[in-house]
């Protein structure tokens, strides 16, 4: 298994993907389990890739510790997968989905937020989920969708989605929940490790209101380690294996 996190110049993004990836490689002692990085940080996916086929291995999965289905997902890895199948024509390799919104990861979300905002049973309180942001609106969609669900699931006066890098904004989408009633607000958040993004997020949010509360990224939760776990078991049953042409 490959795990391929994004890279941040913060320095506890690597230090929680390695704790999540060492939580992974302690419940699955059978597996040889490295940690990749796209960016920013090293060792980065092509080396890794390299280093595994030298090691003699004949497979790997590649498990893309993302939580939405953009660029990276969608043009980095598998490029870099293709031009690692060139390089290496003995090892095939396959790609799992990305971490999404699976049930365990919002779990793990919506307990950040219970642990800063306390019941969430509460009528009065207005969520916002705050996540990086794409150019590709089907990956922003799918923020929305989670918020719009939790709404449906919830007494509050609201759930929005708000993005770092697009829009609506953070300070946007707290003038929504204000505008539905919200007498507090509370931002959950969809981020898998802390890092340059979430900080601008809370510093934004608590410019506009400095006694809001701010959960945690989802970080190295145990069952976010299920789910990695999960997509690689996925991707290994899939008649998927990439091969060079």
């Amino acid at each position: 298994m490959v795990a391929v996190a994004h890279g941040s110049r913060d320095p506890r993004s690597a230090a929680t993907v390695s704790a999540l990836v060492a939580r992974v490689r302690r419940a699955r002692p059978e597996l040889d389990v490295r940690l990749s990085f796209l960016d920013l940080n090293t060792p980065r996916l092509p080396d890794v890739l390299a280093a595994v086929a030298a090691d003699g291995h004949r497979e790997a999965v590649v498990v893309p510790l993302l939580l939405g289905s953009a660029f990276h997902a969608r043009v980095d890895i598998p490029g870099t997968v293709a031009e690692a199948n060139q390089q290496h024509p003995w090892l095939r390799v396959a790609v799992a989905d990305v971490l999404g919104a699976h049930p365990v990861l919002t779990g793990a979300a919506l307990r950040r937020l219970a642990s800063v905002a306390g019941p969430l049973g509460d009528p009065d309180l207005g969520v916002l989920l705050a996540a990086t942001g794409s150019t590709r609106p089907a990956a922003n969609a799918a923020v929305h969708r989670l918020a719009d669900g939790w709404a449906r699931c919830h007494p509050w006066r609201g759930a929005v989605a708000a993005f770092a890098t697009a829009s609506p904004t953070v300070p946007e989408a707290i003038d929504t929940l204000r505008a539905a009633g919200a007498a507090r607000i509370a931002v959950a958040s969809w981020f898998l490790a802390p890092g340059l993004l979430p900080t601008r997020v809370a510093r934004s949010a608590r410019q506009v209101d400095p006694a809001i509360r701010i959960a945690a990224p989802l970080g190295d939760d145990p069952s976010i380690a299920d789910v990695i776990a999960i997509r690689y078991r996925n991707a290994v049953a899939a008649p998927r294996l990439q091969h060079a042409s």
